[in-house]
């Protein structure tokens, strides 16, 4: 816990993956009522205007592996009839912050949309289906987690994600790490100081 601009802020590292994050943020909003969760991260580009060290709002999440397999073919859950793309908390289908922190260095971030997978990207084929079907701008491997925890407790929320790297052929030699955890630290920073 740390005092920051006049507010008590609590870090929660949830660990890496949907599940560590679905487990850790629903126990934490279970236990204690939260004026407002920021989940702060890395994530990989579809979209080219957005390049490593660019630091934007995930305002809408998806979770595109949930679902079977028929053959060739993938079934979503929506597809299978397990889940209505309308039952709370989706929306279309897709995890909606509908209303996002009025402050200043969220608002004036790019508002994107994501997709969360267990496996990030690295397969041509596999990025062009999922482009195909979903067309997000990025991806990481917790947000939607994060966003369903908020979403089912009531608590407001943003996501906020730094660009480290392109969705491509697995590349490392292109990430930029070190240049996105800078951004995302400004800004992290900034969002604190004016909440």
């Amino acid at each position: 816990m740390v005092a920051k601009a006049g507010h008590t802020v609590k870090v929660l590292i949830t660990g890496v993956g949907m599940v560590a994050t679905a487990a850790r943020c629903a126990h934490a909003l279970a236990s204690e009522r939260y004026d407002l969760a920021i989940n702060v991260g890395l994530c990989g580009s579809f979209n080219p205007r957005l390049t490593p060290g660019t630091v934007v709002h995930v305002a809408s999440d998806r979770l595109p592996e949930l679902g079977a397999q028929d053959g060739d073919a993938f079934l979503t859950i929506y597809d299978l009839q397990l889940l209505g793309q309308d039952e709370f908390p989706f929306q279309g289908g897709m995890l909606i912050n509908a209303a996002p922190p009025v402050i200043p260095a969220i608002s004036s971030l790019p508002a994107v949309a994501g997709i969360t997978v267990n496996t990030v990207h690295g397969n041509s084929d596999a990025i062009a289906r999922v482009v195909e079907r979903f067309n997000p701008d990025v991806e990481s491997m917790e947000g939607a987690a994060f966003m369903y925890a908020c979403l089912i407790h009531d608590v407001p929320f943003a996501q906020v994600r730094a660009v480290s790297n392109v969705v491509e052929r697995r590349n490392r030699p292109a990430w930029k790490i070190g240049e996105a955890l800078r951004a995302l630290v400004a800004v992290t920073r900034d969002i604190v100081s004016e909440a």
